[in-house]
C-alpha cells in the first residue's frame, strides 16, 4: 500500500496493509477533503501514474465528467449517512483509457478523523469473457476500451457477407481480426485464403489471384487455380491492399461488384461467392490523391471499416500481452519465468512501440532467452533512449526507425532464417518494397 506520509494517517489504517497490497482489486483511501492518501500498488501500473503523480490527485480526477454528479452524491452519502455506496462506472487512466469497474466505498472513523475506504474491481476481464463465451476472441489479447470497441464491431459484422476494411499500423494484429471475422461468420467451415499483396512479385500477382491456363504466358506449363477461385464459398483476406498494382485494381473491383473474373489466357467467365476482408497500414485516401489507388475500389472496400489501435494507445494491455508472450516462450524454451517485475512493466509502458505487438513479442522473446530465475528482466536488451517519448513522430518515421533498428541488428541482411524479414514477419520482397518507399538505404562502410 502506498501513501503520502505515514505520519498523516492513523496507525490503525496500516494494520491491514499487507493484505491490501496483495489484493488484485484497486484499494484506496480518501479523506473528507477528497485527497488520495493511500492506494494499492497495482493502481499505479494500471492507471499509468507514478507515485509522485498520484500524490497530487483527488477522487474526481479518475472519473468521467458524465458521472461526476452521481459520484458527488454517492461520496456525500458515504460521509453523511455512513452507508456503503457501490457504482458500476469507468475510471480514467493517465492516457485517457476507460477501465470498467465496480467501485465500492465505505465510511471509516479513526481517531476522530473521517475517511472513505474503497475498492474498485476491474470487470473488463468479465466483460471480455462474456464476449469470448459468445464469440471466441481467444487469440486477441487485451482489455482496453479501444480494443473492446474493435471487437464489438467485429461482432456486429461477422455474420454478414459485408466487405470489411481493417485499418492499422504494421504489427497491430490485423490478420487476427480477419481470422476472427471468418471464424464467427456463417462461412467458418469453408476455406479461408490469405493473400499478402506486397509479397507477390508484380509479374505474377495477376496469375496468383485470378489463375491462368496452360500456355497463357512463358513458363505457364500447366493450368493454375487462382486464390479467388480457391476461396469460393469462403473468405479471402487481402493484406496490404494498398500494394495491389493499379492496373489490377479494376479486376478486383469487378470481383467485388459482380463476383466474376477470367483466368489469364481464357475467355471463360468464372463465378465465385466469396467474402472479402482487406487490410492496410496506409492512408488509402492519400494514395487516391497520388493516383496510386482507385477511388471506386476504395468505396467498395470501405463499406465497414474497423480501426485497430497501435500499442502505444493500449498501455493497459502491455502487461497482459507481455505475460501472454512469456507463457508462450516458457513452453517453447522450457523456461520457468513466473512474473514480470513492476519496474519492467513500467519500462515497457513508457516506450512508444513503433513496431507494435510484433516488436513487443520480439523484445519478450529475447528477454526470456537471457533471463535467469523466475522473474523477467528487459534491462540487458534495452538501449539508452528506449523509453524516450516519440509520440509526435509521423507514422512513416516510426516504421522507418523500427525497420532500420532491425536491419542494424541483422547487419542489413534481409533474407534467410536470421534476416530482418523473418524478424519482422514480412516477405523479403515486402520488406524491400517498404525500404524503397521509406528511402532506407544500407550505409556505405
Amino acid at each position: 500500500m502506498m501513501c503520502k506520509s505515514k505520519k498523516q494517517i492513523p496507525k490503525l489504517l496500516f494494520s491491514g496493509e499487507a493484505i491490501l497490497k496483495a489484493m488484485p482489486e484497486f484499494a484506496y483511501v480518501f479523506n473528507k477533503q477528497d485527497e488520495l492518501l493511500m492506494w494499492s500498488e497495482n493502481l499505479e501500473a494500471v492507471l499509468g501514474y507514478s507515485a509522485d503523480e498520484l500524490y497530487k490527485k483527488n477522487v474526481y480526477d479518475f472519473m468521467e465528467e458524465s458521472t461526476r454528479d452521481i459520484n458527488i452524491e454517492a461520496i456525500g452519502k458515504v460521509f453523511s449517512d455512513k452507508e456503503e455506496q457501490s457504482l458500476e462506472q469507468n475510471i480514467l487512466t493517465k492516457s485517457g483509457e476507460r477501465i470498467p469497474v465496480i467501485d465500492t466505498a465505505n465510511y471509516a472513523l479513526i481517531n476522530g478523523e473521517e475517511y472513505m475506504v474503497g475498492m474498485a474491481i476491474d470487470i473488463s476481464n468479465y466483460l471480455r469473457k462474456e464476449i469470448e463465451s459468445r464469440h471466441g476472441f481467444e487469440e486477441i489479447i487485451g482489455k482496453c476500451e479501444s480494443l473492446m470497441h474493435s471487437l464489438y464491431r467485429v461482432e456486429q459484422v461477422a455474420e454478414t457477407d459485408t466487405t470489411v476494411l481493417l485499418e492499422g499500423e504494421t504489427g497491430t494484429g490485423k490478420e487476427l481480426f480477419a481470422r476472427a471475422i471468418h471464424k464467427l461468420s456463417k462461412r467458418k467451415n469453408k476455406t479461408y485464403v490469405k493473400v499478402n499483396c506486397a509479397s507477390l512479385p508484380a509479374t505474377l500477382i495477376e496469375s496468383e489471384l485470378f489463375g491462368h491456363e496452360k500456355g497463357a504466358f512463358t513458363g505457364a506449363i500447366h493450368k493454375q487455380i487462382g486464390r479467388f477461385e480457391l476461396a469460393d464459398g469462403g473468405t479471402i483476406f487481402l493484406d496490404e491492399i494498398a500494394e495491389l498494382p493499379i492496373e489490377l485494381q479494376s479486376k478486383l473491383l469487378r470481383v467485388i461488384q459482380e463476383g466474376e473474373f477470367e483466368r489469364l489466357g481464357s475467355s471463360k467467365t468464372i463465378k465465385v461467392n466469396i467474402r472479402i476482408i482487406a487490410a492496410t497500414n496506409q492512408n488509402l485516401e492519400e494514395q487516391i490523391s497520388k493516383n496510386l489507388f482507385r477511388k471506386d475500389l476504395y468505396y467498395r472496400l470501405n463499406v465497414y471499416p474497423i480501426s485497430i489501435s497501435p500499442l502505444r494507445d493500449r498501455i493497459a494491455d502491455i502487461p497482459l500481452l507481455a505475460q501472454h508472450f512469456v507463457e508462450i516462450f516458457n513452453r517453447t524454451m522450457g523456461k520457468g519465468i513466473k512474473r514480470i517485475s513492476k519496474k519492467t512493466v513500467q519500462q515497457l509502458q513508457k516506450y512508444s512501440w513503433p513496431g507494435n505487438i510484433r516488436e513487443l513479442e520480439n523484445i519478450i522473446e529475447r528477454a526470456v532467452i537471457i533471463s535467469n530465475g523466475s522473474s523477467l528482466s528487459v534491462e540487458p536488451i534495452l538501449k539508452p533512449g528506449f523509453e524516450d517519448d516519440e509520440k509526435l513522430l509521423p507514422l512513416a518515421e516510426y516504421e522507418r526507425k523500427y525497420i532500420i533498428k532491425i536491419l542494424e541488428k541483422t547487419y542489413w541482411r534481409v533474407d534467410g532464417p536470421e534476416g530482418a524479414a523473418r524478424i519482422l514477419d514480412m516477405h523479403p520482397e515486402t520488406l524491400r518494397s517498404r525500404m524503397r518507399k521509406l528511402e532506407i538505404k544500407r550505409p556505405s562502410f
